[in-house]
């Protein structure tokens, strides 16, 4: 959730070539992908990732073996596509994902072909004739996937209760089918990615169908204390607590005070700040200071000497900058 930030809204500006460099350079810097044998086939964003920090010492180590794909089986022994063999393996772990299927239900009512579902937003059918069904849960987030259920159960109930209202159904096909193309764009095509959402948008657009979206531009104007918190910090569920339906008295002062919850847990130890690490804080602020009250006194000493006298400063600016000027 740390990662998940209003903040980089601008990344969505630069295109999808410029981001996958900038982040493969970056996860480079820290662990060499191709040095240990495992850079992908793929671009980074063309799949969501995998975060395992112990891999690259476990190579180190020799307790792990990075090889290519197998070949084929021959008894106990697995034949490798670089012709390598290793013998007598005791365990073979096909990492294959998963499928999902709704047998409890009649099969026309939610089909699934391939992991490929038609679910408006992920929740709905869309063939309905009454809004009394909605799955809950059945998504890929890159992120938590506990607040995006409870914000879809959030919805369900209000939809079952007759508080929200869904579009028509060729509305909702429509959706679907924009979705189901922006994912067979993005990323690489597999059982894995039909339902991959990106957790701070998907969660933005439930939370605008139950009315908890929180409103960023007014809290500039009103509390911009809590508006930084929610545009630079991590976009916890608390936000989605602040106004509307279910909203809770607590969630300011808990979005206001996460990050001491989150270092807390630390401080089994407290170590003293060394004293010239706060020697050089303190001359670091009063420098800044400084340099700040000067360019203010200066900018307005010079905005007066150029009112009273034009001809003057612009003679002491021609000292510095050798180009024609002239005063009208």
């Amino acid at each position: 959730m740390m990662f998940k930030k209003r903040a980089l809204w601008f990344l969505q500006l630069l295109s999808v070539g410029f981001l996958n460099k900038w982040k493969e350079q970056q996860l480079n810097k820290r662990f060499n992908h191709k040095l240990y044998g495992l850079q992908p086939a793929h671009r980074i964003f063309s799949q969501h990732p995998t975060v395992n920090d112990d891999l690259p010492n476990r190579i180190l180590s020799g307790t792990v073996s990075v090889k290519t794909n197998v070949k084929e089986f021959r008894g106990s022994s697995v034949v490798f596509e670089d012709g390598t063999v290793e013998d007598d393996i005791d365990l073979v772990v096909f990492a294959t994902g998963y499928t999902f299927s709704f047998p409890f239900l009649p099969s026309h009512l939610i089909p699934v072909s391939k992991n490929k579902v038609s679910l408006y937003k992920y929740v709905y059918p869309p063939g309905l004739e009454c809004q009394t069904l909605a799955v809950i849960g059945l998504i890929q987030p890159l992120g938590a996937i506990m607040p995006i259920s409870e914000m879809q159960a959030r919805w369900a109930t209000r939809v079952f209760k007759g508080l929200c209202k869904l579009p028509p159904m060729t509305a909702m096909l429509k959706e679907i089918k924009a979705k189901e193309e922006a994912i067979a764009k993005r990323y690489v095509a597999a059982q894995r990615h039909t339902i991959q959402v990106d957790y701070l948008p998907y969660m933005d657009e439930l939370a605008k169908q139950v009315g908890v979206c929180p409103p960023i531009l007014k809290l500039l104007l009103t509390d911009p204390r809590l508006a930084l918190n929610i545009i630079f910090g991590p976009c916890t569920p608390y936000q989605f607590r602040l106004y509307g339906p279910g909203q809770w008295d607590g969630a300011r002062q808990a979005i206001l005070t996460q990050r001491d919850r989150i270092t807390e847990p630390l401080k089994t130890r407290c170590t003293p700040e060394p004293q010239s690490q706060r020697s050089s804080h303190s001359l670091i602020f009063s420098v800044s200071v400084a340099a700040l009250l000067s360019a203010l006194y200066y900018s307005r000493a010079s905005l007066h000497a150029l009112i009273a006298d034009p001809s003057s400063l612009l003679d002491k600016i021609r000292a510095f900058v050798p180009l024609p000027l002239t005063t009208h």
